[in-house]
């Protein structure tokens, strides 16, 4: 009796555990909420997006500054590139067909999953294992993500397990001092 007992309660334990941890994703209106470090200051910036013709579009809100940044379907697909641009530059900014904002393409995160590394902005960023190491938490849940680590300097990512769209939800020690964590994911609806 006292082994069902605990063996119940190791099931519940573990079921709790699982049911913490999630995917989130991204489709038309879903609005992310990050605190970005940079260069020093700190401020907040929202991304809101719209995916159409197989373009993810985020609309960046943050101090005042307003823009539409536009990853291609060549970016999302085979992007290499990352984009820091942070929305001064233009009120509508096509992204050039190498580059993503916010997130890796979709072969970077296959090549991730398949050779435990992947080569982005010409930089080696290697899978860390460690599973102490890999938890962001959002809103009480724990993120499903990756961790990685770049080999020529101490970036780390913590992009979210999402073959579509692998967003970024963490970066820190990032020697351009853009240095970003996801704190919220609301939907607006359609």
């Amino acid at each position: 009796m006292k082994k069902a007992i605990l063996a119940l309660l190791v099931c519940a334990i573990h079921q709790i555990g699982i049911a913490q941890n999630y995917i989130p994703s991204l489709k038309n209106n879903t609005v992310l909420h990050y605190i970005c470090k940079l260069h020093g200051q700190t401020r907040t910036l929202t991304l809101t997006t719209k995916i159409e013709k197989d373009q993810l579009i985020f609309d960046l809100d943050t101090r005042g500054v307003k823009s539409s940044i536009v990853t291609t379907s060549e970016g999302l697909k085979n992007g290499t590139e990352l984009s820091f641009n942070q929305g001064e530059f233009a009120p509508i900014l096509n992204l050039k067909p190498a580059e993503t904002f916010f997130m890796i393409s979709q072969s970077a995160y296959q090549d991730l999953l398949k050779n435990k590394k992947f080569i982005y902005n010409n930089t080696t960023y290697v899978l860390n294992e460690n599973a102490t190491e890999n938890k962001v938490e959002l809103e009480g849940k724990i993120l499903e993500t990756v961790h990685v680590i770049a080999q020529i300097d101490q970036t780390e990512m913590w992009i979210i397990k999402n073959p579509d769209y692998p967003l970024i939800c963490k970066i820190i020690k990032n020697p351009l001092g853009i240095n970003f964590t996801l704190v919220k994911i609301t939907d607006k609806g359609n």
